[in-house]
């Protein structure tokens, strides 16, 4: 637990597509004698995580259009005070950040700023690495500077990667980070006691990283990494859906860092949620409509070189009114 009245905070981050929100469920899932609230941040205009979170409609709150490290960092402190005047017990803060963040300024936030200083203890980074995407990630930057200042590693899909590449994925990691606690997983199935309340943060260490932490500096992503989102109502037909989003990991998997969408199939009482990193797809029927929700479709694309009209183009095809015109 935290000292004193300071509530302990785990930030859990990773690459696109790593697992970070498959975490963030296992432990609502299994940690259920603590009150837990939760901040999800994406990059992009349409937040689909929090959406994603399972069981906390009361605890999340999403921050969408940024990325905690640069211009919604602000933002980070403001959800944290509303989340600590809302009068509910909280026990754990889970922050789930957005792939593309670099955790040096979101440390520095937990120094700098007096609301998180005084209120939050930060127990640990956990990064969730990728095991079948990581060694072409690791040409990211900001993929780099996730596993170094990690204090938890979770080298996550080692059921899709061969033992032999897991075992060298283990000493490529540890040349970024030869500290951290490494945990192998699949679908981030890790003990908790492994990842909370583990009081892993020592500042000594990430200063040793970046001795230019605590300064005041900002923060810039990739300029070629760009987002497409897209958020509109109407059903949609699953086939024509099916073939366009194959067709799409097929023809452009290279540049597409990160695809997920929740889609309004027609005549499904569940919504339909895929998730895709590179040119692996995967999708799957989600939580059912709430009757008193509007059943509207939000698709996130991640990645370089994106034709946003192209993209919009595919989606209208995979309407149900178009297959209907089309016979």
């Amino acid at each position: 637990m935290g000292t004193g009245s300071r509530i302990p905070t785990t930030i859990v981050t990773g690459f696109l597509g790593s697992g970070k929100t498959t975490l963030v469920n296992h432990i609502l899932a299994n940690e259920s004698g603590r009150r837990i609230a939760v901040i999800v941040n994406e990059f992009g205009a349409v937040g689909i995580d929090g959406e994603l979170v399972v069981g906390a409609d009361e605890q999340i709150l999403e921050l969408a259009n940024g990325c905690i490290c640069c211009t919604v960092r602000a933002d980070l402190g403001r959800a944290a005070t509303t989340i600590l005047a809302s009068g509910r017990p909280i026990d754990l803060l889970l922050i789930e950040t957005t792939g593309l963040a670099d955790p040096a300024p979101i440390i520095q936030s937990f120094i700098l700023d007096e609301t998180l200083r005084s209120r939050l203890e930060l127990d640990a980074i956990v990064t969730v690495v990728d095991a079948q995407h990581v060694v072409d990630q690791l040409n990211n930057e900001q993929a780099r500077e996730q596993i170094a200042f990690a204090d938890i590693l979770l080298i996550n899909k080692v059921d899709a990667a061969p033992p032999r590449v897991v075992d060298e994925l283990l000493g490529l990691v540890r040349r970024f980070n030869p500290l951290a606690r490494i945990h192998h997983t699949t679908a981030c199935n890790v003990d908790l006691s492994c990842v909370l309340d583990v009081r892993a943060f020592d500042l000594r260490n990430a200063l040793t990283l970046d001795p230019e932490l605590l300064s005041d500096s900002s923060h810039e992503h990739d300029a070629d990494i760009a987002c497409v989102a897209i958020r509109e109502p109407g059903g949609v037909d699953p086939d024509r859906l099916s073939r366009w989003l194959n067709q799409l990991v097929q023809s452009q998997g290279k540049d597409l860092l990160r695809c997920k969408g929740i889609v309004d199939l027609v005549g499904e009482a569940r919504r339909f949620v895929f998730h895709g990193v590179h040119m692996t797809l995967d999708g799957r029927p989600g939580r059912p409509w709430r009757s008193t929700e509007s059943r509207i479709n939000q698709l996130v694309f991640i990645g370089r070189n994106l034709d946003p009209q192209a993209l919009r183009r595919g989606f209208d095809g995979c309407r149900a009114e178009m297959a209907e015109a089309i016979g």
